[in-house]
């Protein structure tokens, strides 16, 4: 009996430990992620027609520019990718960041990008942008949206879902992007305004 209950309670210990930390990284997750995708930048390719900004958005995957805090890297401007990639028999929510070319010729891809680890056992992770679809009317009311295309301007709202593999979900993750596309305007002089 005695043996029963201490094995009874180490399980229950070690199963309510278990527990805390994975939600102690659910939160840390959440949070970089708020503040991260809330400082994107609308970073332009200088030599593109159009000078479309670097941002991209799929139901399962997004593109986009920010600075990451001093205390992980130097200054500037880098370009990362959000997704979920297998790795063997475990499926993790990464983030890949590069220094990106503004003056290249075509969007740069992830070929040999530094990548970080935001969570594992995640089953998917499920985007979705609210703004106008590209090149429609002011008078079109904004949606929610599965792709976001439009090269000229940010989303008003970015959601995030992401379904783990045991468990519950995550809680819905929306944020917004706190900078203009003016912001990265390729006339924007930063000391007159």
């Amino acid at each position: 009996l005695l043996y029963g209950s201490l094995s009874l309670a180490a399980r229950t210990w070690d199963g309510g430990e278990a527990k805390m930390q994975q939600v102690a990284d659910l939160r840390s997750t959440q949070t970089y992620l708020r503040s991260q995708i809330s400082a994107a930048y609308p970073q332009r390719m200088l030599k593109i027609a159009e000078f479309p900004l670097l941002f991209t958005g799929e139901r399962d995957e997004m593109r986009y520019a920010a600075a990451l805090p001093p205390r992980v890297a130097e200054g500037g401007v880098y370009y990362f990718r959000l997704a979920v990639v297998r790795d063997g028999n475990r499926s993790l929510l990464v983030q890949e960041r590069m220094i990106p070319d503004v003056n290249a010729l075509e969007v740069p891809e992830f070929r040999d990008a530094d990548r970080s680890i935001l969570a594992e056992g995640v089953a998917e992770v499920r985007l979705a942008y609210f703004g106008r679809p590209a090149g429609s009317a002011h008078a079109v009311p904004p949606s929610w949206l599965e792709h976001w295309d439009d090269p000229q301007q940010l989303p008003m709202l970015i959601r995030i879902d992401v379904k783990a593999e045991k468990g519950p979900p995550w809680p819905t993750l929306v944020v917004e992007p706190r900078r203009s596309p003016a912001a990265g305007c390729p006339g924007w002089d930063a000391v007159r305004h």
